[in-house]
């Protein structure tokens, strides 16, 4: 989970309307912004987020999903949250071959919820960790510090998911 430094690239960023309607495209992103939606104007809480599928995207992905940590009032859980997003977005851009992937995050009482989309169906798999392993951790990490995961199966890929128990609003 390395994070990129300043010479972070402007990337294809879309979004998705809850009706349906054709993606928003935004050519070359600003990725600066701390207010909800401060990429672009892009909340993952609102609608479905897509970014292109490329390690530098997974700082995007953090920075939309603190954003809208900030905005709930949940600051206690950026950290983990951070975390688990990188984890997600790096399964997703390391081992789907996709060309995009995209973000989601809902909040119901008692319960934030991460979705990272992708085209593939092929499953993850939590993979035991040992000490010395530099590499597999990701899973492993998303099963421990989460309260709860899992995968759904779509028509055509799979969203693979987190929740955090968190105070009801």
């Amino acid at each position: 989970m390395a994070a990129s430094g300043g010479s972070e690239q402007p990337q294809r960023v879309t979004t998705q309307t809850a009706a349906g309607a054709a993606p928003v495209l935004a050519e070359g992103a600003d990725t600066a912004g701390d207010a909800a939606g401060g990429v672009l104007g892009l909340d993952p809480s609102a609608a479905e987020v897509h970014l292109t599928s490329r390690p530098e995207s997974a700082s995007t992905a953090r920075r939309l999903a603190l954003s809208v940590i900030r905005m709930w009032g949940l600051p206690q859980y950026a950290d983990t949250v951070e975390l688990l997003v990188s984890e997600l977005v790096g399964n997703a851009v390391r081992h789907t071959g996709a060309r995009s992937f995209g973000l989601r995050m809902r909040r119901r009482r008692g319960w934030v919820r991460v979705e990272v989309r992708d085209p593939s169906r092929a499953l993850p798999c939590l993979l035991p960790v040992r000490d010395l392993d530099t590499s597999g951790r990701g899973l492993f990490l998303v099963d421990r510090l989460s309260d709860r995961w899992g995968v759904d199966l779509q028509p055509r890929g799979k969203t693979t998911w987190f929740e955090l128990r968190v105070p009801e609003r």
